[in-house]
C-alpha cells in the first residue's frame, strides 16, 4: 500500500495550528478597507482572477460577489477547508496548490487578468521569490496586473518572514515583463504601530499589434 502525505511548505509555518483563530482576524477586517490604495487598479468589468495565498477566502469571495471568475489557492488546509466553508455558496474554485512553483495551476495554462499575494510574498526567501516571481508572470494575462502587500515589522513567533523593499520587488518583476504601475505605504489594519506594509502593483503591457499585421501568421 502506498501512502502519501502532502509535502511541508516552509512559508506555511505557524498557520494550521492557529487557522481558527487567523480566519476570525481575516473575517473580520473589509476587503475594501485592505486594499483601499489599489482597488482603482482592479478590473471593472467580469475578469478572471486568481488569489494566491487566499487564507480564509475573504477576497476571494469579495471579487466573486463582484461578479468576477475567481480561483483560490491556499496550501494550508485548515484555512482552505474554512474558506470553503464560510463562503460555500460562492462560485469561488479552491485549488491546494503553492508558491514557488504553483505547480498545480501552472499546469492548467490559464491566464488571469489580476493576480492578488496579500500578506504572501515575504514569506519567500530570495531563491524562492526569483521562481516564484518567474511562474506568477507566466500566469498574467496581457494588461492583467500583480497586486501585492509585504509586511514589515518583528516577525511572529513560529512564523517564517523576510523582509522584502518594494523596490527589489518591482525590479524583479520588471525582469519577467512585468511594469510597476503603483507603489506606496500604508499603517497596519490591525492597528500594530510596529507593523507596515509596502502595496505594489504589476501590469504586464499590452503589446501593439502594428496596422495591417498578420497576427496570425506564425
Amino acid at each position: 500500500m502506498t501512502t502519501t502525505t502532502t509535502p511541508f511548505v516552509p512559508g506555511t509555518a505557524g498557520y494550521g495550528p492557529n487557522a481558527a483563530a487567523l480566519v476570525a482576524q481575516y473575517e473580520n477586517i473589509g476587503f475594501a478597507d485592505v486594499h483601499r490604495d489599489v482597488l482603482h487598479l482592479f478590473p471593472q468589468r467580469p475578469s478572471r482572477v486568481l488569489d494566491i495565498g487566499a487564507g480564509s477566502g475573504r477576497d476571494a469571495a469579495a471579487l466573486a460577489r463582484a461578479g468576477h471568475q475567481v480561483v483560490a489557492v491556499e496550501p494550508t488546509a485548515a484555512l482552505r477547508q474554512h474558506g470553503q466553508r464560510i463562503h460555500a455558496a460562492l462560485p469561488v474554485e479552491w485549488i491546494d496548490d503553492h508558491l514557488p512553483a504553483l505547480a498545480v495551476l501552472r499546469g492548467s495554462h490559464r491566464p488571469f487578468d489580476l493576480v492578488l499575494l496579500t500578506a504572501v510574498w515575504m514569506h519567500l526567501d530570495a531563491q524562492e521569490r526569483e521562481t516564484a516571481m518567474r511562474c506568477v508572470a507566466a500566469l498574467v494575462a496581457p494588461g492583467g496586473r500583480v497586486v501585492m502587500s509585504l509586511r514589515h515589522g518583528p516577525v511572529p513567533e513560529g512564523r517564517r518572514m523576510f523582509d522584502v523593499s518594494a523596490q527589489a520587488t518591482a525590479e524583479q518583476g520588471a525582469r519577467h515583463g512585468l511594469a510597476e504601475v503603483y507603489s506606496g505605504r500604508r499603517e497596519d489594519t490591525q492597528g500594530r504601530a510596529d507593523v507596515h506594509w509596502s502595496v505594489l502593483a504589476l501590469e504586464r503591457p499590452v503589446v501593439a499589434t502594428a496596422p495591417g499585421a498578420d497576427v496570425t501568421k506564425n
